[in-house]
Order: C-alpha cells, then sequence, then structure tokens
C-alpha cells in the first residue's frame, strides 16, 4: 500500500486537525499535494506542518477506484431494486420508526419531510446505521482527489471541507470511517454537505452524524428541505407512454419544466388524476420485460440531490411506502 508522501511519519498528537505536537521531520509529498496544501495555507490559515502530517499518512486505495468505476446504481432498475427494497429492510425501516417515533416526527414538524422518506434514506444509505463504511474517509477522498482525474476537482473540494470539518469540530480526521466515496455517518452525508446541512438535533452542543441518530434524522430533513421539499405534495406517479416522441421528456438531471398536458402531448398518460399545470419530468427505469415509466414532481428531483441517480430515488420513494404500508398495519 502506498502513502502518498515518501516516507513513513510519526503521528502521535496529530490525529486532530491543528494538533501539532508530533517532532517527526515531514516526508516529501507528491507535487500535486504538495500544491493543494499550499492552497489550503493561503486560503484558510491552515500551517504547512499540520497538513504534511495529515496528508502524508494518507494510502492510496486501489479498490476505491475500483468501486467508484462501478457504483451500484449504474445496475438496471430490475437488479437494482432487490438489492434494498427488501422484506427485511422495511421490517427494519418499522423498526427504525418505532424506535426513533418521537424524533421523526419532530422532524417532519419542523422541516416538513414524512417520516417515512427519512427513514428510508436511512435505510438506503447504511441499513439504518448498521453500515456506515469501512474506509478511512481521509484515504478515501485523498485517492479521488488526486488519482481519479474523472471527479478530481469534486473529491478536491470535499477534501478540502474534511479538513475544515476537522478543524472545525476537534475531529480524529485519520480515523474516521465512510464509504469509499467519503461520505460519513449514519445519513452518508459528504463533508461538504456535513458543515452546509448537518444540525444538532438532539441539543448536546455537537453535530454527531455518526454516534446519535437524532443528528442524522434532523440533518436529513434539514437537507432534503434545504433543496426545495414541498411539503404534503406528491413525489412520483406512474405513467403510461405512447409512440416515440416521450424520449426527449426522459429525467437528465434538471429540475422538472414540462408540465404534464405538455406530457400529454409526448404520449405520457399519467396514471392519477394531476392538474395540467403541474412540472414533471419522465422517469424510464429498466425492467426485463419493457421499461416502466412513472412522472416525477419536484420532490422526486430533491431525492435525486442527495443521489443523482433516478434507480436511487425511485429505492427511496418504494421503500418509504413499503415501511409506511407495513407500520400502518401493525397499527391497526
Amino acid at each position: 500500500m502506498r502513502l502518498y508522501a515518501f516516507g513513513l511519519l510519526t503521528l502521535a498528537g496529530c490525529a486532530a486537525i491543528g494538533a501539532t505536537g508530533s517532532t517527526a521531520a515531514p516526508a516529501q509529498l507528491r507535487p500535486d499535494i504538495g500544491t493543494f496544501i499550499g492552497e489550503m495555507v493561503e486560503r484558510h490559515g491552515f500551517t504547512q506542518t499540520e497538513l504534511e502530517h495529515v496528508l502524508g499518512a494518507a494510502q492510496f486505495q486501489p479498490s476505491i477506484i475500483n468501486a467508484i468505476s462501478k457504483p451500484a446504481t449504474s445496475k438496471p432498475w430490475y437488479e437494482f431494486r432487490p438489492l434494498l427494497v427488501t422484506p427485511q429492510r422495511v421490517t427494519d425501516g418499522v423498526a427504525f420508526w418505532n424506535s426513533h417515533v418521537a424524533v421523526l416526527e419532530r422532524a417532519r414538524r419542523e422541516f416538513g419531510i414524512p417520516e417515512e422518506i427519512i427513514a428510508a434514506v436511512i435505510g438506503v444509505e447504511t441499513n439504518y446505521g448498521v453500515q456506515s463504511g469501512r474506509h478511512r474517509v481521509l484515504d478515501a477522498l485523498t485517492t479521488l482527489a488526486f488519482d481519479y482525474p474523472k471527479r478530481a476537482e469534486f473529491f478536491r473540494n470535499e477534501l478540502e471541507h474534511y479538513l475544515l470539518m476537522g478543524r472545525e469540530q476537534r475531529a480524529d480526521i485519520l480515523n474516521i470511517k465512510g464509504s469509499y466515496a467519503g461520505a460519513i455517518g449514519i445519513p452518508q452525508f459528504m463533508p461538504s454537505s456535513y458543515r452546509r446541512y448537518a444540525v444538532d438535533f438532539d441539543n448536546d452542543g455537537k453535530t454527531d452524524l455518526s454516534g446519535s441518530t437524532a443528528d442524522a434524522i434532523g440533518s436529513v430533513a434539514n437537507y432534503l428541505k434545504s433543496y426545495g421539499w414541498e411539503t404534503e405534495q406528491t413525489v412520483a406517479v406512474p405513467a403510461l407512454v405512447n409512440g416515440e416522441d416521450y424520449h426527449q421528456a426522459v429525467y437528465s438531471g434538471s429540475k422538472p419544466f414540462y408540465t404534464v398536458e405538455e406530457m400529454r402531448k409526448l404520449g405520457v398518460a399519467p396514471q392519477a388524476p394531476i392538474s395540467g399545470d403541474r412540472q414533471v419530468t419522465l422517469i424510464e427505469l429498466e425492467n426485463k420485460s419493457g421499461n416502466e415509466h412513472w412522472l416525477g414532481f419536484n420532490n422526486f428531483f430533491v431525492i435525486t440531490r442527495y443521489n443523482r441517480s433516478v434507480n436511487y430515488a425511485m429505492s427511496v420513494l418504494q421503500l418509504a411506502a413499503e415501511i409506511r404500508a407495513a407500520r400502518n398495519l401493525t397499527l391497526q
């Protein structure tokens, strides 16, 4: 396993950004990492030595490159859905809701996000906090920032936020574990999202997305609300398509801008009564025996701000619906 610095470091006292107790001489860093450190020193007032200690400890992880090159969300819908919308995950989702009923209800009141949507996001992300990641976040972000050219700019920005987060929270950034993409905690927030949207929902004076389920719940709700979730509005409805014109309206990452009436003219028929002036996007899911279609509203687009994949957003929506239905049965 190679390091990003040429030579090993003694890291005692340097687990948190700002702790500079180590007397080890800095290792020789790769030039591109040295440039990054210089930018961080100039922009944010870090010291050269502390960042050399931290980034000198980062390890290149080829498994991370492999994982991000073949994400699960790239699977066709008929393969992806059974991975996440399962009877066990529905059962666990009901248990999660029941265990945190007061916190979820408060999140719904304060942010307008339904309990089942919050539970489903956490269920899809980490199986309700059980699987929050096994990679060192420092390794993941450094590997992707400097050895994954396709998205290097994005991950250098996230590495910048991670170092800032460490300084702000006095966090042990050498040992925090997360996903192969560097996402952290129960709701799998990237460092930039952690700094922008994480909230202290249990009011203990700190924001802890790894150890506090309440903070995770409140933070997911705050995230979705911040991206424009519309309270008590439809997320998506099934649709039928006819002809070929509908292809131009298939979701491509943009906020919904076609009206339902315009969709009808393209051969798309919603399978629910919807006002003709509502703005929607056409969702196409790949099944073995032909594609499945839905009309997604603003709230569907909001879920894709958590993960850009249509498969991801639809799995959240369907898991949420099954969690609510299963819980309602237990309450009868």
